[in-house]
C-alpha cells in the first residue's frame, strides 16, 4: 500500500514512488526541461535548487500532473500516469488559491471531499498537523484576514488532510516571517521523520541545506547535481552549498520565459485541477491571490 503522510514506517523500507523518466518540456521555442530522469524514494526531503528560470516550477507542475511532457513520462510507482492518480499527492502551490470567502477549515474540508475523505478523518488530520503549525484556533476563521503565513499553512494543512503519499512544495517559506517559515520547516522534518516524502523547491540554498535529505540542482533546463548535501560539498569541494551552487552553475542563468505571460492562467489551473469549484453561494466566492 502507497504510505501516506504522518503513517510511521521504517526508512530502510524506501522505495521508488514517482519516476521521471526522459522528460523534456518545450514552450514554443523555449526548452525549459531538457531529459530529466529521476526518482523519487519514499522517506526522503528532496530540494529542487536553481534560480528563477532554471525549471523548477515547471518540473514540480508535471510531477502534479498540470503539465503533460513533451517526451518522456512522468508516473507513480505502479506505472500510472501522474496525472491519473492525483489523489497520491499533495500540493501546495506558489500561489495558495484559498477561498476568502470561507473559513479554513472550510477550505480543507472542501478538499479533502473531493478526494473522497470523510470529514472526521480529514478533521482528525488536520486538526493534529494544525497544533504544529499552531494554527488549531485559526481554523475557524474565514481566510480573508489571513497574513501571508496563516495562509501559507492553511493550504499546507490542505495538501495534507486527504493523506497523500507525495507531498510537492512550491516555495513553500516565501514571503514568510522568520517565526513561521521556521515553523513551516519544522513540520517537513517531522514529515520526513515519520516516514513521509516530500519534494521542496526552493532557492534559499541556506533553507535547502537545512531541510532536505538530497539537493537536486536544476540549472537552465538541466540537472546538474543530485546528491546528499554533504557529497555536493565534496564533489566541489566547497564549504557550503552556495559555494557548491556556484561551482556547478558556472553558465549565466537563463530568463524565465516559460511562464512570464502567463501566470494567472497557470494560478487559475492549479485551483481547478486541486480544488475544484464550490457550490454557488448567496455571494459569489472570491479567492486570494
Amino acid at each position: 500500500m502507497p504510505l501516506k503522510m504522518g503513517e510511521r514506517v521504517e526508512l530502510s523500507m524506501a522505495r521508488t514512488l514517482m519516476t521521471i523518466e526522459n522528460v523534456s518540456k518545450n514552450f514554443g521555442d523555449v526548452e525549459a526541461l531538457r531529459n530529466i530522469s529521476l526518482e523519487i524514494k519514499s522517506g526522503e526531503v528532496v530540494g529542487l535548487v536553481g534560480s528563477n528560470g532554471a525549471g523548477k516550477t515547471t518540473l514540480l507542475r508535471l510531477m502534479s500532473g498540470v503539465y503533460q511532457p513533451t517526451s518522456g513520462k512522468v508516473s507513480l510507482e505502479d506505472g500510472t500516469p501522474v496525472d491519473k492518480m492525483r489523489e497520491k499527492l499533495g500540493v501546495v502551490p506558489e500561489s495558495t488559491g484559498l477561498y476568502s470567502r470561507l473559513t479554513a477549515w472550510e477550505n480543507i474540508r472542501y478538499h479533502s471531499r473531493m478526494h473522497g475523505v470523510d470529514d472526521k478523518t480529514s478533521w482528525s488530520r488536520t486538526s493534529r498537523f494544525a497544533v504544529h503549525l499552531d494554527m488549531l484556533e485559526n481554523l475557524g476563521r474565514h481566510t480573508k484576514g489571513f497574513s501571508r503565513g496563516m495562509k501559507q499553512k492553511t493550504a499546507l494543512l490542505r495538501a495534507l488532510a486527504h493523506g497523500p503519499s507525495v507531498l510537492l512544495l512550491d516555495e513553500p517559506t516565501a514571503g514568510l516571517d522568520i517565526t513561521s517559515a521556521r515553523t513551516v520547516r519544522a513540520l517537513v522534518k517531522q514529515l520526513r521523520d515519520e516516514g513521509g516524502t516530500i519534494v521542496y523547491s526552493t532557492h534559499h540554498l541556506a533553507e535547502a541545506e537545512q531541510v532536505c535529505d538530497r539537493i537536486i540542482i536544476i540549472h537552465n533546463g538541466d540537472i546538474q547535481a543530485d546528491g546528499p548535501p554533504n557529497t555536493l560539498l565534496s564533489q566541489t569541494d566547497s564549504k557550503n552549498l552556495e559555494d557548491a551552487y556556484v561551482s556547478l552553475t558556472q553558465e549565466k542563468a537563463r530568463s524565465r520565459k516559460e511562464d512570464s505571460e502567463n501566470e494567472g492562467k497557470f494560478t487559475r489551473w492549479w485551483r481547478t485541477l486541486f480544488t475544484p469549484k464550490i457550490p454557488k453561494l448567496d455571494d459569489e466566492v472570491k479567492e486570494d491571490e
